[in-house]
């Protein structure tokens, strides 16, 4: 069958959708593109597949616009357990090294799937840990999944399937962590849902690694069957970003069908059994490409330690220097505790980190940067009520810190505290309104103004309606 559209609109359709969501269209899946785009057009408010790409290669597109044409462009099919080998290697050897190195430190994992269509992988990744680990309870594990597809992510967080999502898998499985339903669907058990944390990430557009979207810091990185729809420059990008996203010694894990040393080549090639996986080394190296200008590189809020105690301005009840009295710290003294705790807290030495950041607050109580890098600590550790407190103290001594509003809210947010976290989302737009769009925010790993509006926008619509309107 052949495409209707004319050849040149196609071609200008395929490089936009390669440009802002990375995937690859060449000639041969124009009737692909075609496709896609005739099914969006009707969700877009136009009357065919004609108008809608003159208009999407003409109009200024919001974040939803990219939402609604990436679920008809990219495919969702996945099931249980797929590509055990590599599931095996996970189980057998990464989880019981990463047990063992932290077993008497801090007790946490953190695991990211990108792309994570369905759910299918992150939920498997969360039965095989529950089933490692007897002591779940006592591990602050993150299993964060990702995808640009919002249909996808509703599924996912759903937790219901067909049988075709248990395809190869043991009877056993299904019996334990799934009840039949009456529509002959499985409801997943609510113990393994909760366990794993949706989230939209636009693998080519969106900033990360980052602490606003929880992609800093990862011991293992998931991203099957992705990368390979991709163009070559944007899966290029895509594993540099995943390479920083990682600690000294954590892991990428990509399909068979993506294994490419030159590809991922910031990482180590490591062999099990015939399948390749990709490791971060554990000795301290410089990125193989600089960071684009205007991002930063560093994972953990790289906002600036700030002015000295004698410039900050004075909060009431604080009092001067007398005369012959000792001298404040010198101002690059908490500046280095500072950068000492972003750096343990980046490669996962959370404990050391949050020792830094507590003697740079001593040497300096008034500088709202260290409060709020510790608050984002306190949370990797799962502190929320802990981080909270220090966002409260990073906006005391700073009412117009965007970023400390929005690490509130998302905190208020997951403790299903609705109504302040509507307020704390509500406050950071508004401050967000006083800032050009394309501002990088400062701290925010290369975030524009405008960008992170999106994202408190359709954070603050999902609200139940009761807190929207408190």
């Amino acid at each position: 069958m052949r495409h209707t559209l004319p050849d040149f609109l196609l071609s200008g359709l395929s490089d936009f959708v390669a440009a802002r969501l990375g995937l690859h269209f060449p000639r041969e899946r124009w009737r692909d593109l075609e496709r896609g785009v005739a099914a969006a057009a009707r969700e877009f408010g136009q009357p065919d597949a004609e108008s809608c790409t003159r208009w999407l290669l003409s109009a200024p597109l919001a974040r939803d616009h990219i939402e609604t044409l990436a679920s008809h462009l990219t495919i969702g099919e996945s099931y249980f357990f797929r590509e055990k080998q590599s599931l095996e290697i996970f189980e057998e050897h990464i989880i019981p090294e990463l047990l063992h190195a932290r077993q008497e430190g801090t007790r946490h994992l953190r695991i990211w799937c990108a792309g994570c269509s369905g759910g299918e992988e992150p939920y498997s990744i969360a039965m095989l840990l529950d089933r490692l680990l007897p002591d779940y309870d006592r591990w602050h594990i993150t299993i964060l999944a990702t995808d640009i597809n919002p249909q996808f992510l509703r599924k996912a967080a759903g937790g219901v399937y067909n049988k075709w999502s248990f395809r190869g898998v043991p009877e056993w499985i299904r019996m334990r962590y799934f009840k039949e339903r009456e529509d002959g669907r499985f409801e997943l058990s609510p113990h393994i849902r909760k366990r794993v944390t949706f989230s939209y990430l636009n693998l080519v557009d969106d900033v990360y690694p980052s602490l606003l979207n929880n992609t800093n810091a990862m011991d293992v990185i998931f991203c099957r069957n992705v990368l390979m729809y991709f163009t070559a420059d944007k899966a290029k990008e895509a594993a540099m970003k995943f390479s920083r996203s990682l600690v000294k010694g954590g892991w990428l894990i990509v399909s068979v069908t993506e294994t490419s040393n030159a590809l991922f080549s910031p990482l180590a090639a490591v062999e099990f059994h015939g399948v390749t996986l990709y490791r971060r080394s554990v000795e301290p190296q410089q990125d193989a490409v600089a960071p684009a200008p205007g991002a930063l590189h560093f994972r953990i809020p790289s906002v600036a330690a700030g002015p000295a105690l004698a410039e900050m301005p004075q909060l009431s009840g604080a009092t001067a220097v007398e005369p012959g009295a000792a001298l404040p710290p010198k101002p690059d003294e908490g500046a280095a505790l500072f950068a000492s705790a972003r750096s343990h807290a980046n490669q996962g030495r959370l404990t050391a980190a949050v020792e830094c950041c507590e003697r740079a607050i001593a040497l300096n109580k008034l500088n709202p940067a260290y409060h709020y890098l510790l608050a984002a600590i306190q949370q990797e550790l799962g502190q929320a009520d802990a981080a909270a407190q220090s966002l409260m103290r990073t906006l005391y001594l700073d009412s117009g810190f965007v970023l400390a509003h929005f690490t509130l809210a998302n905190i208020q947010l997951s403790q299903s505290r609705h109504r302040e976290a509507n307020r704390s989302f509500s406050n950071a737009l508004a401050l967000l309104r006083t800032h050009p769009h394309e501002e990088i925010l400062p701290g925010s790993d290369g975030l524009t103004a405008g960008r992170l509006a999106e994202i408190i926008t359709s954070a603050l619509a999902s609200l139940p309606r009761a807190a929207a309107h408190a």
